[in-house]
C-alpha cells in the first residue's frame, strides 16, 4: 500500500541500490559545534522510548518532550534548518556521527533505513507543530506487521510542512530484468490419454491413541499464519537483545528526577543500591557504568535535592572504590572464565574515585587474564593523571609492587614533584626499588632529577651506577662530567665489568666531547711507567668513546692504534672507524 507518486516529492532518488551509502567527503569545518546537534539526536532517542512506555497526560512524558523541544533552540540560534544523513546506526551531521545506536532491535537510525530514508531536513518550528506526529509514527512503525504501511507511506499520509526526507527505492532496485527463453515461441503438445481410470485411494494409517496430527490442526480456531509466527520471532528476538537492565534503570532515574517527594526518592536510592550489588554479581558492569554516569547527571540537573540524598547517590560510586570491595571485583574478574567486553569494564573503571589507585597498581602485576591487566594499564594512567598527589605517596609504599608502579607512571607523567620521595627511595635496601628511582628520574629530566642521580653514581648496585651515568649521558648533564671523568681516569674501572666501563667512557664522551679526546687517546695509546698499556677492556671503551665523539682529532687517535695486535682493543678500533667513516 506504499503509494509511489506522492513520495517523489519529498526527493525521492531513483535508482539507488539498497544500503547504498553517499561517497565519502573529506570533514570540513562544521558551520557551528556539534554538540547542540548531538545533545538533540539523543533527547530525540530518549523521547521516542518514552513516547513508547508513557500516555501523554504522564509527567515523565511531559518532561521528555519538552527537554527535547528546548534542545531545538540553541540549533535554530545558529540555522534555519538541519539536514541529518541516515546511514545503519548512524545519524550524521556534516560528516559528523551524532548519534549511534548498533544494536537494530532498539537503534533509531535503523527505523529510518530500512525503509529507504536516508536523509531528514528539520526546519525551525518543527518542534512546535509537528514533533509528536513524527512521534507517533516512529511508534506506529515498530509496532507494525510486515503487511501493513510502511514508513513512507506514514510520512507521506501525515503531510509534513517543515519536515522533508529523502529516500531510496529498495524495492526493485539491481534486480535483472528477466529475458524470454528461445524455446518460448516454440509448439509444443500435450499427449492425450483417452482412458483415464482412477487408482484406487491408498488406505489410511491407522492412528494410534495419544498421538497428534498436525493435519488436524490447520483448521484450529487459534492457529499462526506464516506472517504472524514470522512477528512473534522477531519480537522474540528484539527482547533477547533489548538491554533490559539498561532500561529499567531508566525508567528509575525518570521517577526520581520527576518525583519530588523525598519519601519516594529515599527509596529509589535504595533500589539503585541493591541493583548495583545485583548487576556486580550477574557481571552486568557495563549497566553498574550506566547508573554511575546517570546519577551524576541526575544530581546536576536536581540542584534542590536534598543532601542526605545527594550524599547517597555519591555513595554509589564511592562504595565501589572502596580498596576491599575493589579488591574482591578484581579477583572475580581475574578468575571468571567470562570476562566482560573490554568497552565495559573500560566504562566501569572509568568510575572509580579517589583512593583507588594503589589497589589499581597492586593488582596489575598479579592479573592473569590479559583482558584485565589492558583494562587496568588504562585506568591507572588517567587514576594517576587526575590524583598526582596519591601517585606521589605510593612511591612510598611499603608493596614493592606498587611502589615501582607507582615510579612508572610518575616517570610517564613527568611529574617534577615526585623527585623528593625518589630521593628517600634511593636509601632504600631494595635494589629493584632504587632501579626504579633512576629510571624514573631519567625521564622526569628536571635539573632537581638530574642532580639526584649524580648520587647515584655511588651506588653499591651495579646496575643503579649503570642506569644512572646512562641517563646523565643521554640528557647531556654536564654537572655531573668531573664524577664521570674521576671513574675514567681513577681505579674503579679496572674492577668494574665491561658493561659499566662501556657506559661510563660513552657518557664521558657525550658530556666531554672534543675535550675529551686528549684523555681518551692517553688511555688508548699511551703506555705506563713501566711501559705497559692499559688494560685491554680499558683501551677498547676509550676506542669506542672516541668513536662517539668522531672528531678528526679523535679519529686521529684511532688511527694511531690501527695496528693493534690485541683482538679485543682492534676489534673496537675498526668498528669505531667504520662507524665514523660509514
Amino acid at each position: 500500500m506504499s503509494p509511489p507518486s506522492p513520495h517523489s516529492a519529498a526527493g525521492t532518488v531513483a535508482g539507488a541500490p539498497a544500503g547504498a551509502a553517499p561517497d565519502a567527503e573529506p570533514l570540513t569545518e562544521p558551520p557551528f559545534p556539534p554538540a547542540l546537534v548531538e545533545e538533540l539526536m539523543r533527547n530525540l532517542a530518549r523521547a521516542v522510548k518514552t513516547h513508547q512506555l508513557y500516555l501523554p497526560n504522564n509527567p515523565i512524558y511531559q518532561r521528555a518532550i519538552e527537554t527535547l523541544r528546548t534542545s531545538f533552540l540553541p540549533v535554530w540560534k545558529e540555522t534555519e534548518q538541519l539536514i541529518i544523513s541516515i546511514t545503519e546506526s548512524d545519524f550524521r551531521w556534516e560528516g559528523r556521527a551524532v548519534l549511534h545506536e548498533p544494536n537494530r532491535s532498539d537503534s533509531l537510525p535503523w527505523v529510518f533505513y530500512k525503509d529507504g530514508v536516508r536523509e531528514l531536513t528539520i526546519a525551525k518550528g518543527f518542534e512546535e507543530s509537528e514533533l509528536v506526529g513524527l512521534l507517533d509514527i516512529i511508534q506506529r512503525v515498530r509496532k507494525t506487521a510486515a503487511d501493513q504501511d510502511d514508513l513512507l507511506t506514514l510520512l507521506w499520509e501525515q503531510e509534513f510542512g517543515l519536515l522533508r526526507y529523502r529516500f531510496v527505492d529498495i524495492g526493485f532496485d539491481g534486480i535483472a530484468p528477466i529475458e524470454p527463453s528461445p524455446q518460448a515461441e516454440q509448439e509444443r503438445t500435450i499427449q492425450i490419454i483417452e482412458d483415464v481410470r482412477e487408482a484406487p485411494p491408498e488406505p489410511e494409517p491407522q492412528r494410534r491413541p495419544g498421538i497428534v496430527n498436525m493435519d488436524d490442526l490447520n483448521a484450529a480456531l487459534y492457529f499462526l499464519d506464516e506472517h504472524e509466527i514470522d512477528y512473534l520471532r522477531s519480537e522474540i528476538q528484539n527482547e533477547q537483545h533489548s538491554d533490559l537492565p539498561r532500561n529499567v534503570l531508566s525508567l528509575l532515574l525518570d521517577i526520581f528526577e520527576v518525583q519530588e517527594d523525598n519519601t519516594v526518592r529515599e527509596e529509589l536510592c535504595g533500589i539503585f543500591e541493591s541493583m548495583m550489588l545485583y548487576l556486580l554479581s550477574l557481571g552486568q558492569y557495563g549497566a553498574v557504568a550506566f547508573l554511575f554516569r546517570e546519577v551524576e547527571l541526575v544530581m546536576q540537573k536536581t540542584p534542590q535535592l536534598q543532601p542526605a540524598l545527594k550524599l547517597r547517590l555519591m555513595r554509589l560510586p564511592e562504595s565501589l572504590s572502596e580498596p576491599g570491595v575493589l579488591s574482591q571485583l578484581l579477583q572475580a574478574l581475574d578468575e571468571s572464565t567470562n570476562v566482560p567486553p573490554q568497552e565495559e569494564l573500560d566504562a566501569l573503571f572509568g568510575q572509580l574515585r579517589q583512593g583507588t589507585l594503589g589497589t589499581v597498581l597492586g593488582w596489575l602485576k598479579q592479573a592473569q587474564n590479559p583482558t584485565l591487566r589492558a583494562t587496568l594499564e588504562r585506568a591507572a594512567g588517567r587514576l594517576a593523571s587526575m590524583n598526582t598527589n596519591e601517585m606521589i605517596k605510593l612511591i612510598a609504599s611499603e608493596d614493592p609492587l606498587v611502589a615501582q608502579e607507582a615510579m612508572r607512571r610518575a616517570g610517564e607523567l613527568k611529574t617534577p614533584a615526585a623527585v623528593a620521595p625518589l630521593a628517600r627511595v634511593l636509601q632504600s635496601p631494595n635494589a629493584l626499588l632504587r632501579q626504579a628511582a633512576t629510571q624514573t628520574l631519567s625521564e622526569i629530566a628536571s635539573a632537581g632529577a638530574l642532580r639526584l642521580l649524580e648520587t647515584a653514581l655511588n651506588d653499591s648496585d651495579r646496575d643503579v651506577r649503570v642506569s644512572a651515568v646512562r641517563a646523565l649521558g643521554a640528557q647531556g648533564h654536564r654537572a655531573a662530567l668531573p664524577k664521570i671523568e674521576g671513574v675514567v681516569k681513577g681505579k674503579a674501572m679496572k674492577g668494574a665489568d665491561l658493561t659499566e666501563k662501556v657506559a661510563y667512557f660513552e657518557a664521558y664522551a657525550a658530556l666531554a666531547g672534543e675535550k675529551g679526546v686528549a684523555t681518551l687517546g692517553q688511555l688508548l695509546n699511551a703506555r705506563t711507567v713501566w711501559m705497559r698499556k692499559q688494560h685491554p677492556e680499558i683501551r677498547a671503551c676509550s676506542a669506542t668513546a672516541l668513536g662517539k665523539i668522531g672528531t678528526e682529532p679523535a679519529l686521529a687517535a684511532l688511527r694511531r692504534a690501527e695496528r693493534e695486535r690485541n683482538p679485543i682493543v682492534r676489534s673496537a678500533i675498526s668498528k669505531a672507524l667504520r662507524g665514523v667513516t660509514g
